[in-house]
Order: C-alpha cells, then structure tokens, then sequence
C-alpha cells in the first residue's frame, strides 16, 4: 500500500460508524477520536460527517436489505441499456415500472427505520427514494449507495452529472476522483451580504426531520392514550350507573323492609289475641264440662 493509499482501518471504522442508529453517531465518532488522538486516524475519522437522515435510511437499507437494493441497481443497469433503439411509449413504460420499483423499495425502507426506532416522514422517504432514482440512472450514484457511507440524499437528472463523491464518507477511500480545489484569485475587499451557512442550513433541515418525525409520535401516543381513557372512561361511567340502580333497589328493599316490619307486628298481636281466645274458650268449655258432670253424677 503506497502513502497515499487510505489506511483500510479508516472504512472499517467508517462501516461501523454509518451502521449506528442516527442519535449514536456523533458520540460514537467523538469517542473514536478521543481514543485515536495522536494517531493519524484522528483527523480523518474526526471529519467523518453524520448523515443526514435519508442518507441514513438508505444506509439500513443497504446493510439489511442488500438483495433489495441490488435489484434496483441491476434494473437501472439493465434500463440504461435498453434505452437505446427504443420508442416514446416504451420509455414511459419502462420509466412507470422504475418509479414502482423504487417506490416498492422505499416503502420498505421506511418500515425498516421504524423497526430501528426512527419514523420517517414524507419529505425524508422522498429523499431516499430520489437516492434510489439515482442510483437506478447513474453508475457514481450506484456505486455511493452499495457503500452504505452516505452523508447525504442524492438526485439524479439524467442530464447533469450526479455529485456521488461530495455524498460519501471518505470519498477517496471508495475510489471517487475528488476535485482538487483551487482557490480563487484575492477580490478587492468589499461589502457583501451573509451568504447562508449551508452545513448550518443542512443540520437544521435534519433537525427539523428529526423533530416532525419525534411530533409524530407524540402524536401517534397522545392518540393511543386518549383513546384508552375514552374506553376506561366508558367503563366508569358504567359501573357508577350499575352502583346507582343498586342503591335505588337498596332503598325500595329498606322501604318495603318497614312495611313488612309493621305487618310483623300486626300479624304478632293477632296471633296473640286469638291465643288469648282460645284460652279463654277452654278453660270455658272444661268449666262447662265440669258443671254437666257434677249434676250427672
């Protein structure tokens, strides 16, 4: 390996580095840094960018669903080849049966970032799926996607040539001509506005990705939990009208309980009175009886 051959510990830490959830990358690379200082792996392995988060879905794409993404690539090959020769109606359809494919393929990206912890919105899954566009109609954009070291979405024209090396980790690594850039000759001094900060801009933009995609789940919980209370509230309601009819039949009981204490009485006095009679009765009849047989006798 010359000197100027990139030291393959770097792509390996960059492989590493790029499989991660999103949230772990920064202070993953931080970490490697630290524990590198005063190797020569420090700087480059500090200069490591996170990516953004369609970069990122396309990255788990790659690593878990390597068959998928090879599929899209080979029909972007076997497409570009078949153009030529062919008429306006069956470019269309070919084009119609690409836009399936990398929709088909997206979709499952975006249920294998749920399964990873992170809810893609619209705007990020259309970024990925301009990704996979691209890397279906040029062979740079293919060859930065099968690396899974994205940093950013890419898109394609057909037209215009797609910047693959400025959206991969460690470009010269992957074989990408990196531009050498020369810088422009001084300009008299003088006053221009701020120009936008575009990394700024980009950290911003992946912040706000981050934060709908974070709403959204709030969201999606709140719902959950509102609709568990309705269901729980249902059941309160319920039982407190159940509690209700049985205090109503309690008190019907205790009322009807006093009337028939009342007619207890009554029946006990009558009972005791015809008792009284029947007592009465016989001791008047034995005297009777007494009477008949002393005269008799």
């Amino acid at each position: 390996m010359s000197d100027d051959a990139p030291d393959p510990e770097l792509l390996d830490i960059a492989a590493e580095l790029y499989g991660l959830p999103l949230a772990d990358f920064t202070p993953e690379r931080d970490a490697r840094v630290k524990s590198l200082k005063g190797t020569p792996l420090a700087g480059p392995v500090k200069a490591l960018k996170k990516p953004s988060t369609a970069a990122w879905v396309v990255n788990l794409l790659v690593r878990y669903e390597t068959e998928q993404v090879e599929q899209v690539i080979s029909v972007g090959a076997l497409l570009r080849e078949a153009q030529t020769g062919m008429d306006a109606a069956q470019l269309r359809e070919l084009t119609k049966q690409r836009r399936q494919l990398t929709a088909a393929v997206t979709t499952r990206a975006r249920g294998l970032a749920r399964e990873h912890g992170l809810r893609v919105t619209e705007a990020v899954a259309a970024q990925a799926e301009a990704t996979l566009t691209a890397a279906m109609i040029d062979p740079s954009a293919a060859q930065a996607v099968r690396s899974g070291l994205l940093v950013s979405a890419l898109a394609a024209t057909g037209v215009d040539a797609v910047d693959a090396a400025g959206s991969v980790a460690t470009p010269e690594a992957l074989g990408f001509e990196v531009p050498e850039v020369v810088p422009p000759p001084p300009e008299p001094l003088r006053a221009v506005p701020d120009l936008p900060d575009t990394e700024a801009l980009d950290e911003a933009r992946e912040a706000l990705a981050e934060a709908e995609s974070t709403l959204s789940g709030a969201e999606a919980q709140r719902d959950k939990a509102l609709s568990a209370f309705k269901d729980v509230e249902a059941k309160s309601l319920q039982v407190k009208s159940e509690i209700e009819d049985v205090r109503r039949r309690l008190a019907d009981l205790e009322a009807s309980a006093v009337d028939v204490d009342d007619e207890l009485t009554e029946a006990e006095e009558a009972r005791d009175s015809a008792e009284t009679a029947v007592s009465e009765a016989v001791a008047a009849r034995d005297s009777a009886a007494a009477e008949v047989e002393r005269l008799d006798g």
